[in-house]
């Protein structure tokens, strides 16, 4: 057993100056000081990685840097999934008695630290070394080439897919420390700029500086009580060249094995947050957790399912495409928001019931998931 006992999160965007090791720092002293803990209460970390500071032992450096001296460290690398595999990685070691307090951290200065090219060549890495990467194609392209054969094999549209950038930024228009704060619609992201067709800029998540933490206890610190109720992980592939079918992505045996050590069910859930890097993830994984049937899910946005007062509220900050996406600390975002709003303190933003929590991290190209749940204790 393990709670969420503390998150912390920066602003999503520019942050001149600041570096990797800043921005988590402050993310992590919001997550310890909302915890109600102070540093020399941690005895574990767990960090993901930096594309702008690749050190071989960021959990240590981090650790020096924040001042402190953790009885357990650990840096965890599966792309985008990497914070909720830190997250269940941590609600391990405390329910084994290995640690008490664990905090979780990631964050990058990966607008502001990093060329646009060096970013690209970063990413771009997730290929396969002689196949793929020698060819030139960036994560746009190889998600521009799924996006293709999902509209092809379930009917969804450009249109359809634009859907889905509508609705994250109408709701990080609500949230102070969004990155993007302008309304868009459909016909803006049809507009937008080709990136990899038929992906459009709009459809693709920015480059952000940001950081994000959360502290995961053997015991509640507080009268605010979020549990781990179950998680689980799969990893079908690395390459796109070894990908599976799209109906057997790792999406849906992550979810069916959390569900299976839960004890939860999709019609409990009630708030949801799921990875987001581009429309195409979005629309995908919304359908492979059984949160809309294939090809539905465009529908049921425009009917409202994912609205903050909708029947499925979905990524209340605005999500990764427009909150704001700086690496391991994206998808973070989503757990402190759903913290948040389990918690009653999500302020403009609150939906009305988030007792049970569903949330969902996708990483390299849909090549390893992390479907976890959380419920409400009180």
């Amino acid at each position: 057993m393990s709670f969420v006992t503390g998150v912390g999160l920066t602003s999503y965007g520019k942050h001149e100056g600041l570096s990797s090791l800043d921005l988590m720092s402050k993310a992590a002293e919001l997550a310890i000081s909302d915890a109600g803990l102070k540093r020399s209460d941690i005895d574990g970390i767990l960090c993901g990685y930096s594309t702008v500071s690749p050190h071989i032992m960021l959990a240590t450096v981090f650790a020096e840097h924040f001042g402190i001296r953790p009885s357990y460290a650990h840096a965890v690398q599966v792309g985008g999934a990497t914070g909720l595999a830190m997250t269940m990685l941590a609600h391990h070691l405390v329910d084994a008695g290995v640690a008490k307090h664990v905090l979780v951290v990631g964050g990058e200065n990966r607008l502001t630290g990093q060329s646009r090219d060096a970013s690209i060549q970063a990413l771009a890495q997730v290929g396969h070394s002689d196949y793929e990467v020698t060819l030139g194609p960036t994560i746009p392209a190889y998600y521009g080439l799924v996006a293709t054969r999902y509209m092809h094999e379930y009917g969804l549209t450009q249109e359809d897919l634009a859907e889905f950038a509508v609705l994250m930024r109408k709701h990080a228009l609500t949230h102070p420390g969004a990155q993007f704060h302008e309304p868009i619609t459909v016909a803006d992201v049809m507009a937008s700029k080709p990136v990899a067709m038929p992906l459009k800029l709009l459809d693709c998540c920015p480059v952000s500086d940001g950081g994000a933490a959360c502290v995961i206890s053997r015991e509640p610190t507080g009268e605010r009580q979020v549990r781990v109720r179950g998680c689980a992980q799969a990893h079908t592939h690395q390459h796109v060249t070894a990908a599976p079918a799209l109906s057997e992505l790792g999406a849906e045996i992550s979810i069916t094995k959390a569900k299976d050590v839960s004890g939860v069910a999709i019609p409990d859930v009630r708030y949801a947050a799921v990875y987001d890097s581009f429309t195409i993830t979005l629309a995908m994984l919304l359908e492979d957790l059984g949160l809309a049937g294939r090809g539905e899910a465009a529908a049921r946005v425009r009917a409202g399912y994912f609205n903050q007062d909708g029947e499925m509220p979905l990524n209340t900050h605005g999500g990764l495409l427009s909150y704001g996406h700086c690496g391991v600390g994206g998808a973070m975002a989503h757990l402190v928001e759903t913290h948040l709003q389990m918690t009653g303190r999500a302020e403009n933003r609150q939906v009305r019931d988030a007792s049970v929590a569903l949330l969902h991290g996708d990483g390299g190209v849909l090549s390893s998931h992390v479907s976890m749940f959380l419920e409400r204790v009180r």
